[in-house]
């Protein structure tokens, strides 16, 4: 099957899709450029997004093309950094949304809240949030978590790929159960000062415990259905079954190894190669040794990567409207934190091009607006309301 792209498309469902992201824009829960920006050492000059990027997936004309109105960045920095270097690193990656926001004040407007996004739609602009990935972020201190809170952070994901002392992490051994006394005192906190709570790269159990101990709707960000790809950073159907009852969304993912089954075969042998040759994670900001690293692009090269298809992202934003409902579901689709994006998804001008094939298969406006943004928005709205005075609406 061959997905229908917004040029390929009948005039009828590219005029209602536009007219759709011209209401409704998308609201995207995942995007790493910052930690793109950061290779290049933040030089936000020599990388000036205003005009094409070929080597990024984002810039702002192709957000533009997307009809992109609010993105959730990234200020990831890898689950190995731990203490104080974690949270400086943090930092750098907020300073560098907020530069690239006052670098460009026509496109970009920053945002902490509901509120906040729907002010910088009137204006025209794209609302700019952030998502600390990673509980690591805040070295065991709520303190520092109220900090990232005021300096805009509005959701963090509870693990990264490895465990925090009080977290399992779902691409680590399991150590406290899901969340530990200390975990649920994050949860608590994060509730009071209005920050999402984010299960992307959890552990199924700790999915279970944030669910259960979490007062206000919480997240995946970037995650897709297991039922579909077995992949552990998929979200079980159970899990979306009481994120339904939790009122929360799931913002699913392009990522090829978490959509499509051959790619996360793939993604799992070319692991076991890099653990056999000593080789650290793509993210690690460890230095490879040259030899083995060689060894391993040979190994590449034989074994050369499967695609995946905007269609199997449908397929599972399908599932999850099945299993979840349609009053559940988000996009996020984790640009500029993957090397490779399935075919028809290249780059974040391409959401039109999933939005036509969801009509086509006969998704009505109401289900898509809630898809592209009226889901999340309305999720960010209760964390707003529920967060004490000072944390939400300013």
């Amino acid at each position: 099957m061959t997905a229908a792209t917004p040029d390929t498309a009948h005039p009828d469902v590219s005029a209602r899709i536009s007219a759709l992201l011209a209401d409704s824009p998308v609201f995207d829960g995942h995007n790493d450029l910052p930690w793109a920006l950061r290779k290049t050492g933040y030089d936000l000059e020599a990388t000036d997004i205003s005009i094409s990027q070929p080597q990024l997936h984002t810039d702002i004309p192709r957000l533009r093309a997307g009809g992109v109105g609010a993105q959730f960045w990234s200020v990831f920095v890898p689950g190995t950094l731990s203490g104080p270097e974690s949270v400086s690193a943090t930092l750098e990656q907020i300073d560098c949304v907020q530069r690239f926001i006052a670098r460009y004040p026509e496109t970009f407007a920053f945002a902490r809240t509901a509120t906040d996004v729907r002010a910088a739609w009137a204006s025209g602009r794209i609302a700019s949030l952030m998502g600390a990935e990673g509980g690591h972020s805040i070295d065991e201190s709520l303190a520092v978590l109220r900090v990232l809170r005021r300096l805009g952070v509005a959701y963090m994901t509870l693990t990264h790929n490895q465990n925090v002392p009080w977290a399992d992490s779902a691409t680590d051994v399991e150590t406290v159960g899901g969340l530990n006394d200390f975990g649920r005192e994050v949860v608590a906190e994060m509730n009071r000062v209005g920050m999402l709570v984010d299960i992307s790269h959890v552990a199924p159990v700790t999915m279970r415990a944030a669910l259960a101990a979490s007062r206000t709707p919480v997240i995946f960000s970037h995650s897709s259905c297991r039922a579909l790809c077995d992949h552990v950073r998929d979200a079980p159907d159970d899990v979306l079954e009481t994120l339904a009852a939790n009122n929360g969304v799931i913002m699913l993912t392009f990522v090829p190894g978490f959509v499509s089954q051959e790619c996360a075969d793939h993604g799992a042998l070319a692991k076991e190669q890099r653990a056999r040759l000593g080789l650290p994670a793509p993210w690690d900001e460890v230095e490879s040794d040259p030899v083995a690293q060689a060894e391993f692009d040979t190994w590449q090269a034989a074994h050369p990567e499967p695609r995946a298809t905007l269609v199997q992202v449908a397929d599972h934003v399908e599932h999850a409207r099945e299993v979840a409902g349609a009053a559940h579901l988000g996009l996020g689709g984790d640009y500029d934190g993957v090397d490779v994006l399935p075919e028809g998804l290249q780059d974040v001008s391409c959401y039109p091009a999933l939005l036509t094939e969801l009509a086509d298969r006969g998704w009505s406006d109401t289900e898509l607006a809630g898809l592209t943004s009226g889901n999340i928005l309305r999720v960010l709205q209760d964390a707003e309301d529920a967060a004490e005075p000072g944390f939400g609406s300013r």
